[in-house]
């Protein structure tokens, strides 16, 4: 017996799946790195989103519903391997001045991977008629942006400047010893070039 020929039907129900996954696992990472985010305003960007991403969920199961199909999800392996970097960027930075930098660079990989699906799907679903279906993933879609210029404008405004106080600084008094012996070298080579010419000039005697 032939196989069945796949279509875009089944893509869009298999990426569906995929993404219903990743937005459950969205949830649980926001919740994590609202509580670890040291700023005010990221923690409050954190968890106006986890908000939002529990909505989203619940408008992919209208989606589902939409096409006919049992709502289930099915492990996402890059949201999976986003979520282990960010576990292990939380256990080397959580400490550090560049902590909230970093939650901000690990959720903005979760975002963009979401933005990129989602306007897969808006797509799909247009051109497979579900016009409902795609109105859901359009909205979903404009949230995952909106969200993902807050976290910008956060890491532009603070973590970013604040991640950078972490770096050495010199000295002041290092940098005024350091330009008096470099006077003092300069002083010395003139000093020796000037023996040189003086000792080249002198004529010899017979």
């Amino acid at each position: 017996m032939a196989t069945k020929q796949k279509t875009l039907t089944d893509a869009f129900y298999e990426s569906l799946k995929d993404v219903y996954y990743a937005e459950k696992q969205s949830v649980r990472a926001l919740t994590k790195s609202a509580k670890a985010a040291k700023a005010n305003e990221l923690k409050q960007v954190f968890e106006e989103h986890r908000d939002e991403s529990t909505r989203q969920v619940e408008r992919l199961e209208q989606v589902f519903e939409i096409i006919g199909k049992p709502a289930r999800a099915k492990t996402c392996e890059a949201m999976q391997g986003i979520m282990h970097e960010m576990q292990e960027d939380l256990e080397d930075f959580s400490d550090t001045p560049a902590a909230d930098a970093v939650l901000i660079g690990c959720a903005q990989a979760a975002e963009h991977y979401e933005i990129a699906r989602y306007g897969m799907l808006k797509t799909w679903a247009g051109q497979l008629g579900h016009a409902d279906a795609a109105k859901l993933l359009d909205e979903t879609l404009q949230e995952e942006k909106r969200a993902d210029q807050k976290l910008t404008d956060v890491a532009e405004a603070a973590a970013n400047s604040q991640a950078g106080q972490g770096e050495t600084e010199q000295d002041p008094g290092e940098e005024k010893e350091e330009e008096k012996d470099d006077k003092e070298a300069n002083a010395k080579l003139q000093s020796e070039g000037g023996a040189k010419a003086g000792s080249k000039s002198k004529p010899k005697g017979k």
